[in-house]
């Protein structure tokens, strides 16, 4: 039997929370007749209707905004964003207005939208279609972060997020939407607040998410033939983090590496790292490392892409150097 592909995943989990609440419906830029961008949204506008699948103007802030209005009258919304980056247009209504309203309306009101789409470091796409928006939009208060990094958690954590009476933001990677697996049977769902400890392991931990998963799946199979056991961890959520499981693998480990596509500079590894600085700072025999990609917009020519990206030979160095020079 043929494993799922993630955007069929994806696209799995919606249809049947549509089938179930007649209160959930999708709205973004050719979501209805053309399927999305990535064909998440395909053959739903024939099963639902436009009415449920809405094709909107291009106007990310509108459609942002006229979602976050739907969600208070009792809709639960799912946004689609193009592409992640193209979000940063509906800043204001997903900070101001989604993130806040549950509070500021005194609890009189919640939102339970899901914004979701393609974002993450492609195959040249350029820079405009490159970014990482997981660290901009993590100051937000009132909002959920999740990221899926494979056909399973994807269907899941959809799931939940739809489902959940707080706005989620869905961040799913270009690159993985043909990744294909066996789904669970049954009505699979995943908890928005838990990490996956993917390899378990004594020697050092490695902390990550999204496509970075498999980089470091492939990092870890060599370390392992190298006579190194790391202990890896897909951070799901990465808001709120889950610190427990965090924190109880630190205390097997005491050596940490955070590896992800995000930028450096105010990314969400030196979020995590500071939280784990504050938590786990005993339970540390060496400092923690994070790898992050280059502080530039990504170049268009792919040879400089890859460069500007942490790689698997990038983690597996790391990781030797801090066992064995202790760095």
């Amino acid at each position: 039997m043929a494993g799922t592909l993630l955007f069929n995943a994806l696209r799995e989990a919606i249809d049947e929370e549509m089938a179930i609440d007649p209160h959930v419906c999708v709205m973004g830029e050719d979501v209805g007749m053309y399927g999305g961008s990535y064909k998440v949204t395909k053959d739903l506008y024939e099963k639902y209707g436009e009415l449920r699948v809405l094709d909107t103007p291009i106007a990310e802030n509108s459609f942002t905004g006229m979602a976050v209005g739907a969600a208070m009258t009792g809709l639960r919304p799912i946004v689609e964003g193009m592409n992640m980056g193209f979000l940063l247009l509906a800043f204001n209504q997903i900070s101001n207005n989604m993130g806040m309203l549950r509070y500021t309306s005194g609890g009189n009101f919640t939102i339970p939208t899901v914004v979701r789409g393609p974002g993450g470091v492609g195959r040249q796409l350029g820079a405009e279609h490159s970014q990482r928006l997981e660290a901009y939009f993590h100051a937000v208060p009132g909002i959920k972060i999740v990221a899926c990094s494979t056909p399973t958690n994807a269907k899941g954590l959809m799931k939940a997020a739809i489902r959940d009476d707080n706005p989620v933001l869905f961040f799913e990677h270009v690159l993985l939407y043909n990744l294909s697996e066996e789904l669970p049977q049954g009505d699979y769902v995943c908890a928005l607040d838990q990490a996956d400890v993917v390899h378990e392991g004594t020697d050092v931990t490695i902390l990550t998410y999204s496509r970075m998963r498999h980089h470091c799946l492939k990092a870890t199979q060599k370390l392992k033939e190298e006579g190194i056991s790391a202990e890896l961890i897909d951070l799901i959520s990465l808001k709120p983090f889950d610190m427990k499981t965090i924190s109880n693998s630190i205390k097997k480990t005491h050596r940490v590496i955070v590896v992800e596509e995000c930028m450096k500079t105010g990314g969400i590894g030196s979020e995590l790292i500071s939280l784990i600085i504050e938590e786990c700072f005993d339970e540390l025999d060496v400092r923690p490392v994070r790898l992050s990609s280059q502080d530039i917009p990504t170049p268009y020519n792919g040879k400089l892409e890859n460069l500007t990206i942490i790689q698997p030979h990038q983690i597996v160095e790391t990781a030797k150097q801090m066992i064995c020079k202790g760095i």
